[in-house]
């Protein structure tokens, strides 16, 4: 069994008011993101599927150019290659799944 604990990994500051704690799979990488509010995401794309899973606070997504204001219970499928932004609207903590895994956030 290959368990990870996550108060004993060190977050991540990848942008400013976003904090991330990763778990690499053999094929797939679970990204565990606390929020800011007013954080903004910046415009990005990549080849991985991202499976984005709000399970506290607001946030808006917007995915190839269509906005949405996701909440608790929200669940998004980003396709690979797809341009994608956002901005936590409150103190936000999203689970993504990206397949395959995400070697630049080993």
């Amino acid at each position: 069994m290959n368990l990870t604990q996550l108060d004993r990994l060190a977050p991540k500051e990848l942008y400013p008011g976003c904090r991330g704690q990763f778990v690499h799979a053999q094929n797939v990488t679970v990204a565990h993101w606390s929020f800011w509010p007013d954080t903004p995401l910046p415009l990005h794309s990549h080849p991985h599927e991202q499976v984005v899973n709000v399970v506290r606070g607001t946030f808006e997504l917007t995915v190839d150019g269509e906005t949405q204001r996701l909440g608790p219970g929200s669940v998004v499928v980003v396709p690979g290659g797809t341009p994608h932004s956002g901005k936590a609207i409150t103190e936000t903590y999203i689970i993504d799944v990206f397949y395959p895994v995400r070697e630049d956030y080993r």
